[in-house]
């Protein structure tokens, strides 16, 4: 019974509300920094996976250029080219 007279005297108290009500928004906002540092960190991650991929991708075609290259060399020639390839 004396518990809900306290909490009755802590409604009336505008002093206290706002308290609470300050360190409600606080944790509000706390948490909505929170999500909105994670999706910053999702974006950046899938932006470097792009680049990752479009790094791959770019690799890709030139070791697919050299190996057309390669074909038309006489074989020591191609070798000296893988070689050189490998070294990469």
């Amino acid at each position: 019974m004396w518990v809900l007279s306290m909490l009755s005297a802590l409604a009336d108290n505008k002093t206290i509300m706002a308290i609470f009500a300050a360190l409600a928004g606080d944790i509000g906002l706390y948490v909505a920094g929170g999500i909105s540092r994670a999706k910053q960190d999702a974006a950046k991650q899938a932006a470097e996976k792009l680049a990752a991929a479009q790094d791959r991708l770019e690799m890709d075609r030139e070791a697919t250029d050299a190996e057309r290259a390669a074909r038309d060399l006489p074989d020591e020639a191609a070798r000296r080219e893988a070689m050189r390839w490998a070294r990469h």
